[in-house]
């Protein structure tokens, strides 16, 4: 698989990850919470953590996949550079290490979705650093 195609893979995984977050968050209702207790993923959607500078972490990171799927797009068209997808993809991922972190350390809980897109960001990482 391609770079550009492990990119269009991953951020449409993480475009349907932050969707269904932000549905539950907009809905007011508790996620799914498979692999992990259900108290654990309750606790990470209700913390207050779950904002950055008031903002939803799952706007921000719906935010972040889609500039992704844009600037690949661009960069596939042969009107975007690759920097800029490198760019975004190293702040996805040092923004979902952090929150792994929290979640391991402040809070000790996990949430599925959020580690989900914390696999997507480091096989986006491997995918525009070591494959690119």
């Amino acid at each position: 698989m391609t770079t550009i195609q492990i990119l269009y893979v991953f951020g449409t995984i993480g475009i349907f990850d932050t969707l269904y977050l932000i549905y539950h968050k907009l809905a007011g209702t508790d996620v799914a919470c498979p692999f992990f207790p259900k108290e654990w993923c309750r606790k990470v959607q209700y913390s207050p953590q779950s904002k950055t500078f008031g903002i939803p972490n799952s706007y921000a990171g719906f935010a972040m996949y889609a500039i992704i799927l844009w600037l690949t797009m661009q960069y596939a068209a042969g009107t975007g550079l690759f920097w800029p997808i490198q760019a975004v993809v190293t702040f996805g991922f040092l923004f979902s290490m952090y929150f792994l972190y929290v979640q391991a350390f402040v809070l000790r809980a996990f949430c599925t979705w959020c580690v989900l897109s914390a696999i997507n960001f480091t096989v986006m990482l491997l995918a525009v650093w070591a494959l690119a």
